[in-house]
């Protein structure tokens, strides 16, 4: 596993800031080509509009806010950047995490649904940050913590304790925002709770969610490593 850098944050600071993204201007046919291929395989897929994010730091003239400045793209776009290999490491795929625990010290992962683009991979509920997120020229990242939780799970943040820092998990190209959300009931009330509520969605993003208690238990799924990165932090903290 690469290493990652996490910090805690009390304050956020997501400015929506125009840029022409080389990328995707010069490489249009090939993301045009690539997304012909998603879309045959999975045609559920939708080419909506995504924030990807640039100037990303911790300012400590900010009283150490998590400071980054996003710019609209196709999600096509963005699917490739990511398939291809990142080839421009200008960018980073900025992105919000409920990261949800139970009550019994469970850690909850969304396991994504198979018609998803990361079908079978297991992490906090999330969302590339849309055109939906932006609030007076900012990125919503709390509000789209709030938003991707009720729609994928059903849960309602308020119901449960959500701490007031944030950890910035940034790793490669990623750089995932965490939330930490704890509800009072156990892990197997709430996995049912949200197996419930999946059943009587029309499209479901999520398959279930899947309780990790330690590595051993994340070693049995298949998790992004900036996933594998935070859980292994958390664990450490006891």
């Amino acid at each position: 596993m690469n290493e990652a850098r996490i910090s805690r944050v009390a304050r956020m600071d997501n400015r929506v800031a125009p840029f022409d993204w080389p990328f995707a201007s010069q490489r249009a046919s090939d993301i045009e080509a690539h997304w012909a291929v998603l879309k045959a395989n999975k045609p559920a897929l939708f080419d909506g509009r995504v924030f990807m994010g640039r100037e990303t730091r911790i300012d400590p003239e900010r009283d150490g806010a998590f400071v980054s400045a996003h710019f609209e793209t196709a999600f096509s776009a963005f699917l490739s950047w990511r398939d291809f290999g990142f080839p421009d490491m200008q960018v980073r795929n900025v992105f919000s995490m409920g990261a949800l625990r139970s009550g019994d010290g469970a850690f909850l992962l969304g396991e994504m649904d198979a018609h998803t683009a990361n079908a079978g991979k297991c992490y906090f509920p999330a969302g590339t940050p849309a055109l939906r997120d932006v609030r007076d020229g900012m990125i919503d990242l709390a509000g789209s913590v709030t938003r991707e939780l009720m729609e994928e799970t059903g849960l309602d943040a308020r119901d449960g304790r959500v701490d007031p820092f944030w950890s910035i998990v940034e790793l490669g190209p990623r750089i995932a925002c965490m939330r930490p959300i704890l509800f009072e009931a156990s892990a197997e009330e709430i996995i049912a709770r949200v197996a419930d509520d999946i059943s009587r969605q029309r499209d479901p993003e999520l398959a279930g969610l899947r309780a990790v208690r330690s590595m051993a238990d994340l070693a049995l799924l298949e998790t992004p490593e900036f996933i594998q990165a935070y859980l292994a932090h958390e664990f450490a903290r006891g």
